[in-house]
């Protein structure tokens, strides 16, 4: 790994450092409150995770995770949310980050990585498929 980038798991005490990026992420539709209330209750599921990667102290990525058993897919890991700041991308900080899920994975007995990707992120699309990311089908959404 590059050693200008340090890449650790974040502790639910820490976890809310992450909201900053996820809002810049969403790209403003949500509040901060409700993104805190949200992580709070995955938090309190106990099966939601995040990876950061730092510059010096600085959080520039992150990569939220769920470790998760479907019927079609196995155990695997589902990275959500992941993001990294504009001025550090291009430099190889995703593929850091989905090396250090892919062998985190491996270490739980996973079988695989899984992931969503909004229909319109055609970088994303594409980033995704220069990991190894095959389509499978379609995700959807009904909001109640």
């Amino acid at each position: 790994m590059n050693s200008e980038f340090k890449i650790e798991l974040i502790s639910y005490k820490k976890m809310e450092t992450i909201l900053p990026l996820v809002i810049l992420l969403n790209e403003g539709r949500f509040e901060y409150q409700i993104l805190k209330k949200r992580l709070a209750d995955m938090l309190a599921m106990g099966n939601y995770q995040c990876i950061g990667v730092y510059r010096d102290m600085e959080l520039i990525g992150i990569s939220g995770f769920w470790v998760l058993n479907k019927l079609y897919a196995g155990k695997h890991i589902e990275p959500d949310n992941v993001y990294v700041k504009p001025e550090y991308r291009s430099k190889g900080i995703g593929e850091l980050m989905m090396n250090w899920l892919a062998e985190y994975g491996k270490q739980l007995g996973c079988e695989g990585l899984e992931v969503n990707c909004y229909a319109k992120n055609i970088k994303g699309k594409k980033f995704w498929e220069s990991q190894g990311f095959d389509a499978l089908g379609y995700h959807m959404i009904k909001k109640f």
